[in-house]
């Protein structure tokens, strides 16, 4: 949901903290007509004075070179350099103060990868250089000499509230990441900014700050490629342009230069070596690949079954059912409106949603309502866990609810606080018992923003601009019988038949059981547990002065400098929510329990929200995976929760560059699970676009449709043409969903992306680069989808490989070119890549319940050089420990296909059938239960192979 943009043109702006702390409006002088110009040619840049090597690293003593420039604060006088050499594959290059007091990220928010561990220079895949005066460096791969990172010829500006660097690129790079945006995959380089700013940011506009922050990049070119992770939660404005030889350069408003350099060479590579400095990204269910409904507006609990029993008399399959703030009373958090949706009420649903193997969520945003008395504003005034302000107070914006607190999430009391709230509301009596979470607002968005409109303290802000509205009128009942729920939710009408299934039996297993445990076969070891060398000391105490916390930094270092202008620093970012950094947000001046200063953490308060939450379902339900979803991300937050993509329009340009977006945080910020808002939340979407992007979101790793208040109703089964598309998008979603479960366990296991831009399967194919309609589902299924409005053709590209095509099986031959095909509204172009083998179930389902008793057709699709392979991971699907896993490995070469791996859980099922492409003429000797498709080239072969231990047999 969005906030509403308050800040006027012509007020004045805060420019120094004591001004800031006046919660009735702000003074200062105005920014003028550009905050972003900049002349840094008086700026000396430093000279390094003293260095010396260990046999891990490089470190050296940094002073300005000249009279200080001082242009956007105070020069630091001295700095310190450390080079550290961490494993083969990954550099730390750190440039910070030398007493610890410029503010860095906190250990506990993102721990440091590879405490303790180093690499020899020798033996690294990357090099370090510098000159000594002025001071530049760069880093090159050890065994070519290519430079990736070239800051000579640009000096180094380290100021109180600025801090600059640029790096010098080839021509016409190939640069992917620095988000969240919504901007294309592959980057413009030519006078573009990239702003890094969280905020609420409703309709994803371009070239702006949105959500999340990733300062991370990735550079590909066709002799590899590498990565570039700049670990800093202050706001940044990463400007790329050509104008004067190809530059990126960083334009931070304070924080260190806390530098992780990726020797990659291939994009895959990269990604997986990013997930070990931000840490691998969790395990989801497997019900939550499941497809998901929700809209903001829906008026009581009788209409949210609706919903449920339309879907389901439609056959359409629906896994979970969601509630937006409307389950609220009065939009406030961990609360039930009485009258709409009373408690008995929404627990008959809850548990009839159970009974037929479906499940809910429901939203809670961080704010707290607190203009009177409530629970969750009273317990956390006990427990004093509140955002402040410098003097003390506590800070009090205006959400939906109206006048509302913050969570302070640095306040060590804080978890025990949300635990507290999640165990008293989600225990199925007081509130619904819920199966996941949906988190949002959490930049924090705050509609009471600087510059104030005007002298209105909250409570009067909040009357005048109706928060929270009044809620529609109350009802009896549902319009019209529901099928399928109990008669509690049928008000006055008739009584209906209830067919309840099955038993929920422990949220959703389905079939199978374990055998015993094993490890993971495709695992690899976590920090501190490989074998990387052992802990150097080194001169001088060694990697960060021997301190034994990853970030270097003390109990009481690290916390920021005085002295500094928070609401409208000297450096104004490119913020798309106004003037000053606390546009649409909370004020960047208040002080959080350790001492932090928001301007520092701002861009951390959705990540640690997120944390805190994971936590509080873990509290609730220990032994299951716990599954997330949030708006605000920050780098890491993806070993937490997953993302949706925010508040998107039902428009055609924003249905295309969606696939960007999931491209961005599946390959690149590891987050496996992610989608935007099928069909688009705000506006009104026509069937044909819902139609078109039900399919497309059937290939998001997380499939949910929603829209905004005001928009018209979206559930797919409005439009004839948008049922038929999503009924042909699930049930292809969900005969591949072990196919993406895999994917994504090997994901969590080892970084490897489960959804893949294509030069990430064709690197060196130039034609790939900048492709950012069509991607890889998994590494083996191409996903080309209709992007053009009214359109029932598309142009899509095919490497130099083969492919099969997903309906028929026929083999394509592509030839490193362009080709165009006629696809009808209701479906989407999907082909096998060819070396693949794919295990998919043998039909759709109702539900993924349902979908776990159905068996296996294990598809080979062979490379041009005949071969394929594949994998198949199985387990409980929910358990936070599993008793038993299978990972099976299939192949096929020399016309024999295998079956090896481990085989410790019992699915229950087997495969039923192999289907072989590819196959020019029949067999010449006949096989039982074989079929032979001449049109196809295809053979099928009906079968019942026990997944419970090896097999292998001859198809040619």
């Amino acid at each position: 949901m969005f906030v509403k943009k308050f800040w006027l043109t012509g007020l004045g702006l805060a420019t120094s903290a004591l001004a800031q702390d006046d919660a009735k409006g702000t003074s200062g002088e105005s920014p003028g007509d550009d905050l972003y110009a900049k002349d840094l040619s008086s700026c000396p840049g430093y000279v390094a004075t003293k260095q010396w090597e260990t046999r891990s690293g490089f470190y050296a003593d940094l002073e300005l070179a000249g009279e200080a420039c001082n242009v956007f604060g105070i020069d630091l006088p001295q700095l310190k350099l450390e080079v550290e050499y961490e494993t083969a594959d990954r550099m730390h290059v750190k440039i910070l103060d030398t007493n610890n007091t410029v503010y860095q990220i906190p250990d506990e928010v993102f721990p440091r990868p590879g405490q303790g561990q180093w690499c020899s220079p020798k033996d690294s895949k990357l090099k370090f250089d510098y000159q000594a005066d002025p001071f530049t460096f760069t880093v090159s791969r050890s065994d070519t000499g290519e430079v990736l990172f070239d800051t000579t010829g640009n000096k180094l500006v380290f100021e109180s509230q600025y801090v600059h660097l640029k790096t010098n690129l080839p021509q016409n790079p190939h640069l992917y990441g620095l988000g969240e945006h919504s901007d294309p995959f592959m980057l413009n380089t030519t006078n573009y900014t990239r702003p890094i700013w969280t905020r609420d940011a409703f309709g994803l506009p371009n070239g702006e700050n949105l959500y999340g922050a990733h300062p991370v990049y990735f550079e590909h070119r066709k002799t590899g490629t590498h990565g570039v992770f700049l670990l800093n939660s202050n706001g940044m404005d990463v400007y790329i342009d050509d104008s004067n030889g190809q530059t990126l350069e960083y334009n931070i408003i304070g924080g260190v230069l806390d530098f992780y350099f990726m020797a990659g060479p291939g994009p895959r590579e990269v990604s997986m070596q990013y997930a070990e400095i931000a840490k691998l990204p969790l395990m989801t269910p497997y019900w939550g690949l499941g497809f998901h409904q929700c809209k903001y507006g829906y008026r009581d609990v009788y209409q949210v079954a609706a919903v449920v029993g339309n879907y389901s008399e439609a056959g359409i399959p629906l896994e979970t059912m969601w509630t937006d703030i409307d389950y609220m009373e009065l939009r406030r958090v961990f609360t039930l409106d009485p009258e709409r949706f009373p408690a008995e009420l929404v627990n008959d649903l809850v548990d009839t949603l159970h009974e037929r193997n479906q499940h809910y969520i429901v939203m809670v945003d961080p704010a707290v309502w607190s203009a009177g008395p409530n629970k969750a504003r009273d317990e956390g005034l006990e427990a004093d866990i509140f955002m402040k302000r410098a003097n003390g107070s506590i800070y009090e914006g205006v959400v939906w609810p109206g006048p509302t607190y913050f969570p302070d999430w640095f306040d060590e009391a804080t978890q025990e606080y949300w635990n507290q709230q999640f165990l008293d509301f989600f225990d199925g009596v007081t509130g619904p018992d819920i199966d996941a979470l949906w988190i949002d607002m959490n930049e924090p968005a705050n509609f009471l923003n600087r510059p104030y409109p005007g002298p209105a303290p909250p409570a009067e802000f909040a009357e005048e601009n109706d928060n929270p509205p009044d809620p529609p009128p109350v009802r009896d009942g549902p319009d019209a019988p529901i099928p399928g729920f109990p008669q509690s939710l049928q008000g006055d009408l008739a009584p209906v038949d209830v067919k309840k299934r099955q038993a929920h039996g422990g949220h959703g297993h389905g079939r199978g059981r374990g055998r015993g445990h094993s490890p993971g076969r495709w695992s690899k070891p976590h920090w501190g547990q490989g074998g990387w060398g052992k802990g150097n000391n080194g001169r001088h105490g060694g990697w960060q002065n021997g301190k034994q916390s990853g970030s270097g930094c003390g109990t009481d270092e690290c916390k920021g400098l005085p002295n500094r202008e928070y609401i409208l620093p000297p450096y104004m970012i490119q913020n798309g929510a106004g003037p000053t950094l606390a546009g649409s947000t909370a004020d960047t001046d208040l002080v959080h329990a350790n001492g932090l200063v928001e301007y520092d953490v701002h861009n951390l308060y959705g990540a640690m929200m997120s944390s805190a939450s994971h936590n509080s379902m873990l509290a609730r339900r220990p032994d299951v995976r716990p599954l997330v979803i949030t708006r605000s991300t920050f780098a890491g937050a993806g070993k937490d929760v997953s993302h949706w993509l925010g508040d998107n329009l039902s428009e055609w340009a924003q249905y295309r560059f969606q696939i960007s977006q999931l491209l961005q945080f599946a390959s690149l910020y590891q987050f496996p699970v992610v989608g935007g808002d099928i069909c688009g939340f705000g506006g009104n979407v026509t069937s044909t676009l819902c139609a078109r992007w039900a399919t497309l979101g059937s290939f998001s790793t997380f499939m949910r449709n929603h829209a905004d208040i005001d928009s018209i109703y979206q559930e797919f089964y409005r439009w004839p043409v948008t049922a038929s598309a999503a009924r042909n998008g699930i049930s292809i979603r969900y005969q591949l969903l072990d196919y993406m479960y895999t994917a994504i366990y090997q994901q969590n296991q080892t970084g490897t992306p489960c959804l893949n831009p294509m030069f990430f399967n064709y690197p060196q194919d130039e034609n790939t680069f900048a492709i950012d309609y069509q991607f890889f589902y998994g590494d083996s299924m191409l996903i080309s989808p209709v992007t053009e409005e009214n359109s029932t053709s598309v142009s899509f590209y095919l490497p130099d490989d083969i492919f099969y095509d997903w309906g028929s099986g026929k083999p394509v031959r592509g030839e490193g070119a362009y080709v165009v095909a006629e696809v009808p509204f209701d479906e989407i172009l999907v082909h096998y890549k060819g070396g693949s083998i794919v295990p998919q179930r043998v039909e759709s389902a109702m539900t993924t319940y349902d979908l776990r008793n159905k068996g296996f057709n294990v598809v080979i699709a062979p490379g041009l050089d005949g071969s394929a392979s594949g994998t198949l991971y199985l387990d409980d699907g929910e358990s936070l420990a599993q008793e038993a896993i299978s990972e099976i490995e299939f192949s096929y070469k020399d016309g024999e296909f295998s079956m090896t791996g481990s085989f410790d859980y019992d699915a229950g099922v087997s495969v039923e059938t192999i289907t072989l492409l590819g196959v020019e003429k029949a067999p010449s000797d006949e096989m039982e239960g074989a079929e032979y498709d001449s049109e196809n080239q295809k053979l099928v072969l009906h079968t019942d192979v026990p997944l419970t231990g090896k097999f292998s047999t001859k198809l040619a």
